[in-house]
């Protein structure tokens, strides 16, 4: 770990695929990095689709920087819609090689931080019709020797450390499908996306820190970051995934909390600053605490409606977590969900 690095990183995606950045609503000050969502993965290269957008979403962001000498800014490659082609981009040494030079052509260009590869991902489906290999998982570890390879290079020409990060799932499963402690061995930040937690049959929470009594939790961020420690990941490169936004599950009727009902259909939820301003313990939704699973949700009795989400007590919770367990800090998807910052507040009281 850099001497520079040992603060605890507050890392927010940003959207550049809902087109322009209004910077006035970002508060630069309150972070360490920004990771831009995202570049796209098109005939073995790094790509950017809305070339202009997105070099004005650069500029944009870099200006923040004013307000935050110390900001790291970094493209995001890849993310659930655009992992389709990263299979064939890192299949041989020589795809690996143009991949990773079409990435640090866009940094060098830009005046950027860093690289965050979002690959969901290697080895397992992700978003339908997605290239998968068995080979990889030996082949994700390479593509980062190969990205680390071109920054070097870089780093070298510019005279300061240039950044390479992962998001990763937020599921031990992950472990199977990859070489972790391998490819820790080439990134300074590994981002676990502890959130979008599935339960199957079951309606349970989506980005709870420890499992619930509630019903048998297959997942849970400690599982995870437990996991991947255990196979060998350095605690401090982890970094947990904290949800800016909901997901709404729809339950079978006769459920006195929703939580432990059975599942019959879900979705993407409102936005933090939503729910806590519209939504708790409003229009029919009550709120409920999970004590061991360190998790809020509502619940509609009457329309047997289901919302789990961080609250500013999760996210206190995590961010003890992460102090004393001596890991690398947090990350959040995503910076427009919170509009009113309620849950990037709490970060920054208590991450040190």
């Amino acid at each position: 770990m850099r001497k520079d690095q040992q603060r605890k990183v507050v890392i927010g995606y940003v959207g550049g695929f809902r087109g322009l950045i209004d910077t006035d609503k970002i508060s630069a000050e309150k972070l360490t990095h920004i990771n831009y969502a995202f570049v796209d993965v098109q005939g073995n290269r790094a790509f950017l689709t809305n070339e202009k957008t997105d070099t004005t979403n650069f500029r944009r962001l870099l200006s923040l920087k004013k307000k935050n000498p110390k900001l790291k800014v970094l493209i995001s490659i890849g993310g659930w819609a655009w992992s389709e082609h990263f299979s064939d981009a890192v299949l041989s040494d020589s795809s690996r090689a143009g991949f990773a030079a079409s990435a640090v052509a866009i940094i060098r260009k830009y005046h950027l931080d860093g690289i965050d590869i979002d690959w969901e991902y290697p080895g397992q489906p992700g978003e339908e019709g997605n290239v998968v290999r068995a080979a990889d998982k030996e082949n994700f570890t390479l593509m980062f020797e190969s990205l680390r390879t071109e920054l070097d290079v870089l780093e070298k020409e510019e005279g300061q450390h240039k950044l390479l990060t992962t998001a990763v799932g937020g599921f031990a499963e992950f472990l199977n499908f990859t070489e972790m402690p391998k490819a820790a061995a080439y990134l300074d930040f590994i981002n676990l996306m502890t959130y979008d937690m599935y339960s199957g049959k079951i309606a349970g929470h989506h980005t709870n820190l420890y499992a619930s009594k509630s019903y048998p939790s297959v997942h849970s961020a400690d599982q995870t970051i437990s996991a991947f420690v255990a196979a060998g990941v350095p605690a401090e490169k982890l970094v947990m995934g904290i949800a800016f936004y909901g997901r709404n599950s729809q339950v079978a009727s006769g459920s006195v909390s929703g939580i432990g009902a059975q599942y019959l259909s879900g979705s993407f939820g409102k936005g933090y600053t939503v729910i806590k301003d519209s939504l708790v313990n409003k229009g029919g939704y009550r709120k409920f605490r999970d004590e061991a699973a360190k998790a809020e949700y509502l619940f509609n009795p009457e329309t047997n409606s289901l919302i789990t989400y961080d609250s500013e007590w999760s996210v206190q919770e995590k961010c003890k977590y992460v102090q004393k367990h001596g890991l690398g800090g947090v990350m959040f998807w995503e910076y427009d969900s919170d509009p009113k910052e309620y849950l990037l507040n709490e970060i920054v009281k208590a991450i040190k």
